[in-house]
C-alpha cells in the first residue's frame, strides 16, 4: 500500500493582515458606493486573519506600490509570468527541503509538479531538477490548471506509480502564486476571489514501501457537478488569469457532498462513523460550513481546515496538504482520514487515508 511519509510547506516572505489587504482593495478598485459597503462585509466574514504573498504591495498605501503601480495599473500577462518564474522555484525548493529532511535526494524516482498560476516550458519541473541535483532521467509529470483539487489528483498519480513499482519514491510539489493574478475589478465574483487567495507551496513524499511510517492511501473517489461549470472557473487573459468563484459554489457542494462521501465509503465498505479525522479544503468559510451542514459535522471536526484558512487563506492546490500536515504531525488519533478538495468543473476530488 502506498504511503505519504512526509509533508513539507513554505510561504513567501510577506505576511499580510487581512484588514490591510482590504484597505489595498478599497484603494486599488476605487469602488462604487455599493461595493464600498460590500468589500468590508466580505472581508470581515472571510474567517481569514493573515495571508502570504510574494508582493509587499498588499500592506502598503497608494504611492508605495511596486508591482501594481501607484494607480494600480494591471500588469500584462508577461509581467505576471515573469514574477512567477522569479519566485516559484525558491518557494518550491523550501517546501521540498522541509519535506525530505531524512531522505537522500538521489533516491527519488519520480517528480510531480503541480501549479495553475504559472506556465512555461522548460518549467518548474526542470528548474527543480537543476536546483536540487535530481537525476536527469527522473520520471516527471506536470499537473497544470486543475486548481485547488490538483494536489489530490497528483497523489492519485503518485499512488499509481508506487503500486506499479513498490520501490518508487515519488516527490509531489504544489506551488501557487495566486496573488500575482490580482484583477482590478468591481465585479462581485472578482471581489469575492480577492478576499480568499494567497501564495504558498507544499511538498509530499509518497513511497510504495509498506514498512514506512506515514499515511496509507486507501481509496480515491471523484465526481463532477456539471451544473457548476460557470460558477468556478480559471481562464487566461491578456492581464493575467481570471478567477470566477460565485456565491453559488457552497450550495452546489452542500448538495453533492453527501453522495460523494457515501460513494467513497461504500467502495471500502465502511461508514461515516469510521472516519476519525476530516481534511476539507478551506476554499472559503462558506464552503467549510456547507460541508459541515451536508455531513452533520461540527466546526470542531474541521478545526484543522479552519485554522489553515485563518492563518493562510486559500493557496489553491497546496492548501489541502497544509491541512494534512497538521493532522499528520499534531493529531494523536489513529484511523481513517477523509480528505476532499474542490476546483473548476465543479470538480470534487477525495481520498481516504489511514494513520
Amino acid at each position: 500500500m502506498s504511503k505519504i511519509v512526509s509533508i513539507g510547506t513554505a510561504t513567501p516572505a510577506f505576511c499580510h493582515q487581512q484588514k490591510d489587504i482590504m484597505q489595498f482593495m478599497l484603494d486599488a478598485n476605487n469602488p462604487d458606493e455599493k461595493n464600498k459597503k460590500l468589500i468590508p462585509i466580505l472581508y470581515h466574514r472571510s474567517g481569514i486573519e493573515t495571508r502570504y504573498s510574494v508582493f509587499e504591495d498588499f500592506s502598503k498605501i497608494r504611492g508605495q506600490w511596486n508591482f501594481f503601480g501607484n494607480n494600480c495599473t494591471m500588469p500584462p500577462l508577461e509581467a505576471r509570468m515573469n514574477s512567477f518564474n522569479d519566485a516559484a522555484i525558491a518557494l518550491s525548493v523550501e517546501a521540498i527541503k522541509d519535506c525530505i529532511k531524512d531522505t537522500d535526494i538521489q533516491e527519488i524516482t519520480h517528480l510531480i509538479t503541480v501549479t495553475c498560476t504559472g506556465l512555461s516550458a522548460p518549467g518548474l519541473d526542470i528548474q527543480l531538477i537543476q536546483q536540487l541535483g535530481l537525476s536527469t532521467n527522473i520520471v516527471r509529470t506536470s499537473v497544470n490548471f486543475m486548481g485547488c483539487y490538483a494536489a489530490l489528483h497528483a497523489l492519485k498519480i503518485a499512488d499509481a506509480f508506487c503500486r506499479a513499482d513498490t520501490n518508487s519514491k515519488v516527490l509531489v510539489v504544489c506551488t501557487e502564486l495566486c496573488t500575482i493574478h490580482f484583477q482590478k475589478s468591481n465585479d462581485t465574483d472578482a471581489i469575492l476571489s480577492s478576499t480568499l487567495f494567497a501564495d504558498g507551496s507544499a511538498a509530499c513524499l509518497i513511497t510504495g514501501n509498506d514498512a514506512s511510517e506515514g499515511l496509507s492511501i486507501r481509496q480515491f473517489y471523484s465526481q463532477i457537478a456539471l451544473d457548476g461549470q460557470k460558477d468556478m472557473s480559471w481562464r487566461l487573459s491578456s492581464t493575467g488569469f481570471l478567477m470566477t468563484l460565485s456565491s453559488y459554489v457552497p450550495k452546489l457542494i452542500k448538495e453533492e457532498m453527501k453522495h460523494l462521501l457515501k460513494a467513497s465509503l461504500d467502495k471500502l465498505q465502511i461508514n461515516q462513523a469510521d472516519i476519525n479525522e476530516w481534511a476539507v479544503h478551506p476554499g472559503g468559510k462558506n464552503i467549510l460550513e456547507a460541508v459541515e451542514n451536508a455531513l452533520g459535522l461540527s466546526a470542531s471536526d474541521l478545526e484543522n481546515s479552519y485554522d489553515i484558512l485563518r492563518n493562510y487563506g486559500n493557496m489553491s492546490s497546496p492548501t489541502i496538504l497544509f491541512v494534512l500536515k497538521k493532522i499528520f504531525e499534531n493529531s494523536q488519533q489513529k484511523g481513517n482520514i477523509f480528505a476532499v478538495a474542490f476546483g473548476p468543473g465543479l470538480t470534487m476530488e477525495s481520498v481516504i487515508l489511514e494513520k
